[in-house]
């Protein structure tokens, strides 16, 4: 069983910085695309931004130039730097991931696994 784990959140003003941090464990052959999602209260849940396992990136538009998205293999652990944040990011972001997990005989097991999210507060 394969698991995620968002943390890093918390409250800050309108400026200020926060890096988020999603580590995954478990019997993990091989960690394909992760993804960051956000859910503000009373919205969809929003892709903010993605990387490939070698490292490509997307961002959604509303956060582009602001929030960088990284990843460490080694660590199966993926984080996301959130500068000049604003009000409107405030939200609970979530850690999304696609893995390649291997099971109780060796063989492998495919999932895409949801963290349980970290909330984020950004005052004005």
């Amino acid at each position: 069983q394969v698991q995620l784990v968002e943390s890093g959140g918390g409250m800050v003003q309108s400026g200020g910085s926060l890096r988020l941090s999603c580590a995954a464990s478990g019997r993990i052959f091989r960690i394909d695309e992760m993804n960051w999602y956000r859910q503000a209260p009373g919205k969809e849940r929003e892709l903010v931004a993605t990387i490939t396992s070698d490292g490509a990136t997307n961002y959604a538009w509303s956060v582009k130039g602001r929030f960088t998205v990284s990843r460490d293999n080694a660590k199966h652990t993926m984080y996301l730097f959130m500068n000049s944040l604003k009000p409107e990011d405030t939200a609970v972001y979530y850690c999304n991931a696609n893995i390649l997990a291997l099971g109780p005989y060796e063989e492998y097991i495919a999932s895409k696994s949801w963290g349980q999210g970290t909330q984020v507060t950004v005052s004005s």
